[in-house]
């Protein structure tokens, strides 16, 4: 290791790209913008990218929130890539491979390419990483994930984040210059403080399984329930984040970090977040369809319940808790029902290195669904 004082000193990237304008996306750019750096922001609809620039605001995604004026945007890719240094795809997971083929005739081979979006593809079981890499090899690919509403880390409240990325041969000799630590420098300023990892796999099993997770905390709380049943299904929930993860080659660790117990934490907190606000709602009995007065609103952890359950069905890695979401969300599943036998499951171990399991002696009890208060 070279002493400290021959290091080359590290650079943040200073031209990038920040691809998909909904809340995150834009949230992600004011960030690298406040923080000088020339970030394009790019917009699939050419409407919401003229607003941006003449009104310095996204009104659609984050309304009341003011942009930084030297933040600019555009709905054409080309322009919006060209001269990027690394790149932010913050669009949906599920049209992830889409825009990986979009843009590879506009992206020079080696540039970085960071994920702000969370999943896992249903059809392939890949976890997002690896679906980019297979439609743009050549590319270093890592992720931004942690506890952040997109609102408050616009408007500059305290935030903290991770940014991962595989570490190579040269990256361990240089840390200070791998692609994390510069995306990490880059985004490094007022509130928003970034930690750097090299566990990818980690990073990204977290993001993906919270979203189910705190679909199923939304499910309890709008069915009646309150703390202790969050606390029960955080806390498992982050077990089964874990099991996962190790299983793929990531560190257990890593899931109670930022971008695992932390993330989880906060969606699974208040209903500000989607996935929790879903859950919500179909536990107050509302349908799908009339869910968010009926708007088309996309719900990462719907998707994500499928293809997570579906990847730990391959790979023999129990997932009770986003199991029962899945078979409530895309089975018919009766969500009381479903719910009520989660907890009649065998009595386990904790830790599980006891390997114990145990008939529950009252299988056929219900949990006792309807008013809670004291």
């Amino acid at each position: 290791m070279k002493d400290s004082a021959t290091q080359t000193p590290p650079e943040p990237y200073a031209r990038l790209a920040v691809l998909g304008a909904g809340s995150w996306g834009t949230a992600l750019a004011t960030v690298l913008a406040r923080n000088g750096r020339h970030v394009r922001l790019w917009a699939r609809r050419p409407d919401l990218a003229n607003a941006i620039n003449a009104d310095h605001r996204n009104d659609d995604y984050l309304p009341g929130v003011d942009l930084p004026p030297a933040l600019g945007a555009t709905s054409d890719l080309a322009a919006a890539l060209e001269g990027a240094e690394a790149v932010l795809i913050v669009t949906p997971s599920s049209t992830l491979r889409q825009m990986s083929q979009a843009i590879a005739p506009h992206i020079p081979a080696g540039i970085p390419i960071a994920l702000a979006c969370k999943g896992v593809e249903k059809r392939t079981g890949y976890l997002l990483s690896e679906v980019v890499a297979e439609e743009l090899p050549g590319h270093p690919v890592g992720a931004v994930s942690g506890p952040t509403f997109a609102r408050e880390t616009a408007l500059d409240h305290p935030t903290a984040a991770t940014v991962a990325f595989p570490f190579t041969y040269a990256d361990r000799l240089e840390p200070r210059n791998s692609p994390a630590a510069r995306l990490a420098l880059s985004l490094s300023g007022g509130g928003f403080r970034p930690y750097v990892s090299d566990d990818l796999v980690g990073v990204e099993v977290g993001g993906a399984v919270k979203n189910v997770i705190a679909i199923a905390c939304g499910m309890m709380s709008g069915a009646g329930f309150a703390e202790n049943t969050r606390a029960a299904l955080i806390t498992r929930g982050t077990d089964e984040m874990k099991l996962l993860a190790q299983a793929l080659g990531g560190r257990r660790e890593t899931v109670t970090g930022l971008s695992g117990a932390g993330d989880l934490t906060l969606t699974c907190s208040s209903t500000t977040s989607r996935n929790m606000s879903l859950g919500f709602q179909l536990g107050q009995g509302i349908p799908r369809p009339s869910c968010f007065e009926g708007r088309p609103v996309v719900v990462e952890g719907e998707v994500n319940a499928v293809s997570v359950t579906d990847l730990a069905h391959r790979i023999g890695v129990p997932m009770p808790i986003c199991e029962t979401v899945h078979s409530v969300l895309h089975k018919g599943a009766d969500l009381r029902a479903a719910f009520t036998a989660l907890w009649a499951r065998p009595i386990e171990a904790e830790p599980a290195a006891l390997d114990l399991s145990l008939d529950h002696p009252f299988p056929d009890l219900p949990l006792q669904f309807g008013d809670r208060t004291p």
